[in-house]
C-alpha cells in the first residue's frame, strides 16, 4: 500500500473520531491563521496585528522544554495599552472541551528548508503531535535517527515556527507504530552508548499490543484519552528541563488508583516488576492527588532511609521542590498537621511513622514526662481524616508492627502498595498476630487486591528489562557441591578472576559478589586482597580488579543504622555477635577504600561511605578515557545491601555465594538487568551454591500470568549451543548473501559489493554476526570445544576484518542518509532503513593507551622474532568504532614506524602527535592553494569553528550566527570550499558531532 493510502486511511480514521480535518491548513501562515482565531475564541481577546506577532515572538522558542511548559500553564502577556492579558493556549482545566483537528502535507518553508510533514494534530490550533507515515517496515531506531536529523536540518521550522510546541512524534508504517516524547537537542540524539528516549508500542490493560495504525489510532488518540496523555500522563523533569512518557502499564496503574480511591473502595496493590519505573509511577498518582479536596495528606511511605533519600531526589527530579526532607520524626509530625499545599504529599519512612504512633517510643515518653502531647496525640485530629498511603516495595517491612498501628490509628485511610515480587503464601513468612497462631501474611491479605500487573514476563518481552544468563558453576575434577551448598572462597575467588573479564565485557561493566554473612563478607575481601597480590607478583602485567565492600555496622543505638537494618535481616542478626569485631573489619575495610579512592570515609558517617559505592557504580563509563579505572569499582562485595532498591545501568553481573529464593532471588538477580544498549545483552548470574532448582521455583511463581511460552523461555537466554548454531546460521546467510553478489565471502571482498543496496544488506548480515558473537563473548560457561567450534566458524582474523569493512562501509552508507535529509528527494531508499550500532563494534579493552602500547612494542620487537604485523596492528584498529574519525591517521602513522626501532610509549605519543599536526597542515595547504586562500587565514577561520563548538557543546549550524559567516549568499566556488574542509573538520573534532556543518552548505 503506497504512503499516499496510507496516510488517507488515517485521516479517514481520525474524521470517524471526530477530528476536523482541516485542507486549507498547509503552510505556515494558514497555521498562524488558525491558531490567532482559537487562541482570540478561547481568551475571548481580540488582537492586533502587532500584538499577535509580538505574542507569537514571546511564546516560539527553540527550547522544547520551555514551550511544553507554556502549553500546560497560566501565562501572561502585556497588550499595546499596557494592560495585562492572562492567557491559556489551551484549555488547561479540561482538555477534552479543546478543539481537535488535523491537517496533511503541512509545508513550513524557511530560509534554508522545505520540509513538508504527513500528518499533524492540532490542539486548539496548536500542532501537538506529528504522525510520519511509512510504506516500508522501518525500524523505529531509524525512524527515530531520521526525525533527529530532520529536526537538526537548519531552517527546519522545528525551533522557529509553533511546531515548537510539538510533544510528542509517532512513526507508522500501517502494521507497526510507535511513539515518543519531543525533546531538546541533548535529550534528543544518541549518546555515546546510542541511547535514546524510550520509545513505545501502545498496549491494553493486559499489555497486549496494540501496533496496527488503525487501533492505534482507535485507542490512543481518542480525543480525550489523546488529552489525557499530554496533560496528565507527560511528565517534565524540571532537573533535566526533559519530557518523559509514561508507559501504558504506568498509566493503567495509576488510573486505577486514582479510581479506587475517587470511588473510595478500599485498598490494592499495583505488582509492577523490579525496573519498571515504580517511583514515576507512584509520583504521577501522588501528584494527581493533590487536586482531590477529599483527601487529606497522602504519605510515600518507604522502609529504608537510603530509599527515602532516593525517592525524594527522584520525586523533585520530576517536579522540582515538590517533596521536602523530613529530617526526624517533629519535622514529619509537623507536616502531617501542616496545611500549605506543598506538604499534602509527603515523602517518610514507614520507621519514622512508626515512631510517631508509638506510645512507648523513647521520644514519646520523654514528651509525656515534660507534660507534652505525644506525637500521636498531636495526629489524633487526623484520626477521621481520608490519608492516602502509598507504599513502596511493600513485599517488605509493611508486614510488621507498624503497617498494623498505620491501619488500627487511621481507619478511613486507603492503602495502596507497590511491588515487583508480591508475597504468596509459599514465599511468606510466619508472624505472630496478637499472641494468636503464628499465621501467614500475603500481599493479597494486606491489601485485599491486586490493581494491576505488569510483571517480569511483560517487561522482558517489551524489551524494558534484560533476559538472564545462568550459569551454575560446576568445580572441574571435584565433587560437585548439593544444592545450597558452598565452595570454600578460595575456589570462588579463583572462579571470578578467571571469568570477570569475560562477564563483565572486558570490565566494561562492573559487578556483585553476594555473600550469606558478615564474617563471609570480610573473609572475601580480605582474601581477594592476598589473591590478587599473588597474581601481580607472578604476573607484573596484571591489572588488578577493584574490590569494594558494604555491610552496615553494629547499630548501637543509632537510630539511622537501626533504620537501614530494618529490612537487611542477616546483617542485623550478624552484628548482635561480636559487634566489636565487626567494627574493626569494616574500619578496616574503610580504610582500604579511603586509601583506593583518596576518601575520608568513616563508620559514623556509613551513610556517606555507602552513598560512594553506588554513585561509584552508577557512574561506570567506558573507555578508561571518560572515567579512568582507577575511579571505579569492579566488584562489590555484600550480604544484604545493594540486592534490593537499587539500580545501575553498568551493573551486570551478580556472583552468587548465597543462598536465595523466592523474592529474595528474583529482587537479587534483578540487580542485572538494566537495559543499556547491544553491548549489554542479558544479566549475567554466575552461581556457586547449585541453585537451580529455587530458581525454576521463583521464575514459576513470578512470571505472572501464562502465555505461550514457558516461563524460562522468556526469561533465560539460549544455552550456549543454541546460540552458537544461530551464530553458524548468520555467517552462513553472510556467505550466501556475498555469493550471490559475486564475490567471495571474505572481508576484503566487501569493498567489491556493487550499489548502496549491496552494502546496505551487508550491514544488517555482518550486524546480526556481530550481536550473536557479543552475546557468546560474555558467556561465563563456554567449554574448550565451543570456542573451537566459533573459531572454525567465525576465525578472529576474519572477524577483525569484517569488523573493518562494516566500520568503513557504515561511515560511507551514513554520509549517504545524510545527504538524503538534506536534499530529500520523496524517495525512501535501502539506505534510508539502516540503522547503524558503532557502539557494538568498540571494544572495552582497546583504547588509545593500549594502541600506544603495541605500537611502541611493535617497533621494540626483533625482525626475526616479530609477533605481530604491521598489517594485524593496523586491523585491529580499523575493526574498533572508537578510531573511525582517526583511523586513517592511525594507519598512516604505523605505515612510518619500523621494527626494531625501539621506540618508548611517551617517544610514540610525541611523534604521533607531531605526524598529524604536519599532516593535517599539509591538507590544509592543499585545500588553501585549490581554493586560492592564504593558508593562515583557513587555519584561523577553522580554529575558530573548532573552539566554538567545543567551547559551546553547540552544532556547528548554531555558530553561523556570531561567526557572521553569511553563507547564504555565498557563490558555488565557497560552498565547494566547505565540501572540502568537512573531512578535516570531522578529524580534528575528533569524533565530535558536527553533522550541524550541512548549515554551511546551504
Amino acid at each position: 500500500m503506497s504512503e499516499q493510502r496510507i496516510e488517507q486511511g488515517f485521516i479517514d480514521k481520525l474524521i470517524e473520531l471526530k477530528y476536523s480535518y482541516r485542507p486549507d491548513i498547509t503552510d505556515r501562515a494558514s497555521l498562524e491563521r488558525n491558531f490567532r482565531e482559537k487562541f482570540e475564541d478561547l481568551n475571548r481577546v481580540r488582537l492586533t496585528d502587532g500584538e499577535f506577532a509580538r505574542l507569537l515572538d514571546e511564546i516560539v522558542t527553540p527550547d522544547v522544554f520551555a514551550a511544553a511548559r507554556t502549553l500546560r500553564e497560566r501565562n501572561a502577556f502585556t497588550r499595546e495599552d499596557g494592560t495585562p492579558l492572562n492567557y491559556t493556549l489551551v484549555n488547561i482545566k479540561d482538555w477534552c472541551k479543546n478543539t481537535f483537528e488535523v491537517v496533511n502535507q503541512l509545508r513550513i518553508n524557511t530560509d534554508n528548508s522545505h520540509h513538508r510533514f504527513d500528518v499533524l494534530i492540532l490542539i486548539n490550533g496548536v500542532p501537538c503531535v506529528q504522525v510520519e507515515l511509512k510504506t516500508l517496515g522501518v525500524n523505529p531506531r531509524r525512524a527515530m535517527e531520521q526525525i533527529v536529523e530532520y529536526k537538526n536540518d537548519p531552517g527546519n521550522g522545528y525551533a522557529k515556527t509553533l511546531l515548537v510546541f510539538l510533544q510528542l512524534f509517532i512513526v507508522s508504517n500501517r502494521d507497526n507504530t510507535y511513539y515518543f516524547a519531543n525533546n531538546n537537542a541533548r535529550h534528543f540524539s544518541f549518546n555515546a552508548d546510542e541511547r535514546f528516549l524510550p520509545i513505545y508500542q501502545f498496549a491494553d490493560e493486559a499489555n497486549k499490543k496494540i501496533t496496527c495504525l488503525d487501533g492505534f489510532a482507535e485507542t490512543f488518540l481518542v480525543k480525550c484519552t489523546l488529552g489525557q496523555t499530554l496533560s496528565r500522563y507527560m511528565v517534565l523533569i524540571a532537573s533535566e528541563q526533559k519530557l518523559m512518557m509514561m508507559r501504558p502499564y504506568q498509566v493503567y496503574a495509576v488510573k486505577a488508583i486514582v479510581d479506587c480511591i475517587e470511588q473510595n473502595c478500599g485498598n490494592g496493590y499495583i505488582w509492577h516488576t523490579t525496573g519498571s519505573g515504580k517511583t514515576l509511577t507512584s509520583f504521577k498518582a501522588s501528584t494527581l492527588l493533590k487536586d482531590n479536596t477529599d483527601i487529606e495528606k497522602c504519605l510515600f511511605v518507604v522502609d529504608r532511609k537510603d530509599l527515602d533519600r532516593q525517592t525524594r531526589e527522584e520525586f523533585n527530579k520530576f517536579q522540582e521542590g515538590c517533596v521536602e526532607e523530613n529530617t526526624n520524626t517533629a519535622a514529619l509530625v509537623h507536616r502531617l498537621l501542616s496545611e500549605d499545599y506543598a506538604d499534602k504529599v509527603i515523602v517518610t519512612t514507614i520507621q519514622k511513622l512508626g515512631l510517631a504512633l508509638d506510645e512507648n517510643s523513647k521520644r514519646n515518653k520523654q514528651r509525656k514526662r515534660n507534660d507534652q502531647l505525644t506525637y500521636k496525640e498531636q495526629l489524633a485530629s487526623l484520626r477521621d481524616k481520608r490519608i492516602v498511603f502509598i507504599f513502596d516495595e511493600c513485599h517488605r517491612s509493611q508486614f510488621g508492627e507498624n503497617h498494623k498501628a498505620i491501619k488500627e490509628f487511621f481507619p478511613k485511610a486507603q492503602l495502596f502498595g507497590f511491588t515487583g515480587t508480591p508475597i504468596f503464601e509459599e514465599n511468606a513468612s510466619r508472624v505472630k498476630v496478637e499472641n494468636q497462631q503464628a499465621s501467614y501474611q500475603t500481599t493479597d491479605e494486606l491489601f485485599q487486591k491486586q490493581l494491576h500487573a505488569y510483571t517480569i514476563t511483560h517487561a522482558i518481552e517489551d524489551a524494558n528489562v534484560l533476559r538472564f544468563h545462568i550459569d551454575y558453576f560446576k568445580p572441574e575434577g571435584k565433587k560437585i557441591p548439593k544444592p545450597g551448598e558452598g565452595l570454600a572462597k578460595r575456589a570462588v575467588i579463583e572462579a571470578i578472576l578467571a571469568k570477570h573479564d569475560i562477564a563483565t565485557a572486558q570490565r566494561r561493566f562492573n559487578a556483585i559478589l553476594a555473600t550469606g554473612s558478615i564474617n563471609d563478607a570480610i573473609e572475601y575481601h580480605s582474601l581477594f586482597a592476598k589473591l590478587q597480590h599473588a597474581k601481580q607478583l607472578a604476573d607484573p602485567d596484571y591489572q588488578p580488579l577493584n574490590i569494594a565492600c558494604v555491610f552496615s555496622p553494629p547499630a548501637e543505638g543509632n537510630a539511622d543504622v537501626k533504620q537501614i537494618q530494618e529490612d537487611l535481616q542477616q546483617e542485623k542478626q550478624d552484628n548482635e555477635e561480636d559487634p566489636e569485631g565487626k567494627k574493626a573489619a569494616l574500619k578496616a575495610i574503610l580504610m582500604d577504600y579511603n586509601t583506593r579512592y583518596g576518601g575520608n570515609y568513616s563508620i559514623s558517617e556509613f551513610d556517606l561511605y555507602y552513598q560512594d559505592v553506588q554513585k561509584r557504580i552508577k557512574d561506570q563509563q567506558w573507555p578508561n578515557a571518560d572515567y579512568p579505572h582507577t575511579q571505579k569499582i569492579d566488584i562489590t562485595i555484600v550480604v544484604d545491601m545493594l540486592l534490593t532498591g537499587f539500580d545501575s545501568k553498568y551493573l551486570n553481573t551478580l556472583y552468587v555465594d548465597k543462598n536465595l529464593k523466592y523474592h529474595g532471588l528474583i529482587q537479587a538477580f534483578s540487580r542485572t538487568n538494566r537495559v543499556l544498549n547491544s553491548t549489554k545483552p542479558y544479566g549475567n548470574i554466575l552461581d556457586f551454591r547449585q541453585q537451580q532448582e529455587a530458581v525454576d521455583i521463583a521464575i514459576t511463581r513470578f512470571s505472572g500470568e501464562r502465555s505461550g511460552k514457558q516461563p524460562r523461555e522468556i526469561w533465560l537466554v539460549d544455552k550456549a549451543p543454541a546460540v552458537i548454531e544461530k551464530l553458524q546460521a548468520a555467517v552462513q546467510k553472510l556467505d550466501d548473501f556475498m555469493q550471490s553478489q559475486g564475490v567471495a565471502c571474505a572481508p576484503e571482498a566487501v569493498h567489491n559489493l556493487k550499489g548502496d543496496d549491496a552494502r546496505a544488506a551487508f550491514i544488517g548480515h555482518f550486524k546480526e554476526v556481530q550481536r550473536l558473537k557479543t552475546q557468546l563473548d560474555q558467556y561465563t560457561d563456554l567449554t574448550e570445544d565451543n570456542a573451537a567450534v566459533i573459531e572454525h566458524i567465525l576465525p578472529k582474523e576474519s572477524l577483525l576484518g569484517f569488523r573493518g569493512a562494516y566500520l568503513e562501509t557504515a561511515q560511507r552508507l551514513k554520509a549517504q542518509q545524510d545527504k538524503n535529509v538534506k536534499e530529500p528527494d520523496g524517495k525512501t531508499d535501502s539506505v534510508d532503513q539502516l540503522d547503524f550500532e558503532f557502539v557494538l563494534f568498540a571494544s572495552a579493552v582497546i583504547d588509545y593507551d593500549y594502541i600506544v602500547g603495541l605500537m611502541s612494542r611493535f617497533s621494540q620487537q626483533e625482525p626475526s622474532k616479530q609477533q605481530m604485523s604491521r598489517d594485524q596492528l593496523i586491523g585491529l584498529i580499523q575493526a574498533d568504532a572508537k578510531f573511525m574519525n582517526e583511523r586513517d591517521d592511525i594507519a598512516a602513522y604505523i605505515a612510518t614506524l619500523k621494527v626494531g626501532e625501539g621506540l618508548s610509549e611517551t617517544a610514540i605519543r610525541n611523534s604521533y602527535i607531531l605526524f598529524k599536526q604536519h599532516k593535517d597542515a599539509a591538507e590544509l595547504a592543499d585545500i588553501a592553494s585549490k581554493h586560492r586562500l592564504a593558508p593562515a587565514d583557513l587555519e584561523s577561520f577553522v580554529d575558530g569553528i573548532l573552539q566554538r563548538m567545543i567551547f559551546d557543546g553547540e552544532q556547528l549550524s548554531d555558530l553561523m550566527a556570531p561567526l557572521d559567516l553569511g553563507w547564504k549568499a555565498r557563490t558555488q566556488a565557497e560552498l565547494a570550499l566547505m565540501d572540502d574542509l568537512h573531512p578535516l573538520l570531522t578529524k580534528r573534532a575528533q569524533g565530535r558531532e558536527i553533522s550541524g556543518l550541512s548549515a554551511y552548505e546551504q
